[in-house]
């Protein structure tokens, strides 16, 4: 069982705040998450329901693309043949 404590001790290492206010919620909530992984660990699996692996990749194959122009057209901005997007920060 974690305490109050615990889940502040690991919301300041997350750099999430919490208030002392929403910290007993919290504290509810991360209960029965662990609650329901401890059932989850009782379940018994069955070994004869993995399946044979097998390799999904496949060999590339090159097809034909849109012109640059064409894709440009699209686009909401454009700057030197490329699509400008919104800085992020």
């Amino acid at each position: 069982m974690v305490s109050e404590k615990d889940v502040q001790h690991i919301a300041e290492l997350a750099d999430v705040g919490i208030s002392s206010g929403e910290l007993g919620t919290f504290t509810h909530q991360f209960n029965e998450i662990l609650e329901y992984f401890d059932q989850l660990d009782a379940v018994k699996g069955d070994a004869a329901a993995i399946k044979d692996l097998y390799n999904v990749m496949r060999e590339d194959e090159i097809e034909p693309s849109l012109p640059q122009e064409e894709v440009l057209r699209n686009a909401p901005a454009q700057e030197d043949g490329f699509i400008r997007a919104p800085r992020v920060m």
